[in-house]
């Protein structure tokens, strides 16, 4: 039986189901715009038209962009605040009738990463950090996640970080890549003097992109793009479903376990 992940964004909810040993999409992936208003119902129902395009699957990974604590999700920032303390994996395993694991959207395309991608057989700390609606960060100690760090909302100037630096703020601002750039050199930099990573992985839409603005940031630490890009997220998912064993609320994953 295949493992079905699916990636809840700011823009898209989409999914597939994934070969968790190789890290591939079995199938192509399916997607429905992210319901506005994004509350709670409406994105149940929208999780639950893109898990009706397969079948065949057993469980069911679903990203959240949030923190989520034992399949909670606490935080809300770039959807409806009615998903504060929503009973998630429960809500989306009763329409699914499967066991469902949830988990931070960036945790997730972090998780992909560490086992299959840029982050691969990496030693120390390693952050993950998204680019797009806001900033989605992943840390790793020697592959094992430290979850829902949510660094995107670190204070820069006086603001929150991703109001700054994120991919929506560039084109809501019509940024240039040069000044773009500036901004996110600004937080890498401040990221840099709290945590001294040994590797930042970029990922979100604007990885795919990255010889447009990366040669523009001068910061120490080795910077390179995600691999997965989109997939990595839909990919992570299913990795946790699996390594959760069909416990709805329970999560630990290591990335550097295969599975």
């Amino acid at each position: 039986m295949a493992t079905l992940g699916i990636d809840i964004g700011g823009s898209g909810v989409k999914g597939a189901p994934v070969d968790t040993v190789r890290g591939e999409l079995l199938a192509e992936r399916y997607r429905v715009a992210t319901p506005q208003p994004s509350d709670v119902t409406s994105v149940v129902e929208a999780v639950a038209e893109v898990a009706g395009q397969f079948d065949g699957f057993d469980r069911v990974g679903i990203t959240f962009p949030g923190v989520v604590v034992d399949g909670v999700t606490r935080t809300a920032a770039n959807v409806d605040k009615s998903w504060i303390d929503a009973p998630a994996a429960s809500l989306f395993s009763e329409r699914l009738g499967k066991p469902v694991t949830v988990l931070n959207d960036a945790d997730a395309a972090g998780v992909a990463e560490v086992a299959f991608g840029a982050g691969k057989n990496q030693r120390g700390l390693t952050m993950m950090l998204t680019f797009g609606t806001g900033i989605g960060s992943a840390l790793f100690l020697d592959g094992v996640l430290i979850p829902n760090t949510e660094l995107g909302h670190l204070e820069i100037d006086g603001k929150d970080a991703e109001v700054k630096a994120s991919d929506r703020a560039r084109e809501a601002e019509d940024m240039s890549w040069e000044k773009w750039a500036g901004r996110v050199e600004n937080y890498l930099r401040h990221v840099e003097m709290l945590l001294s990573p040994r590797l930042f992985i970029v990922g979100g839409g604007v990885s795919k992109k990255s010889d447009r603005f990366f040669p523009l940031i001068d910061i120490r630490t080795p910077m390179v793009p995600a691999t997965l890009l989109n997939n990595a997220g839909i990919i992570g998912a299913a990795m946790a479903a699996i390594q959760a064993e069909g416990d709805p609320g329970a999560i630990q994953v290591d990335a550097a376990a295969r599975v």
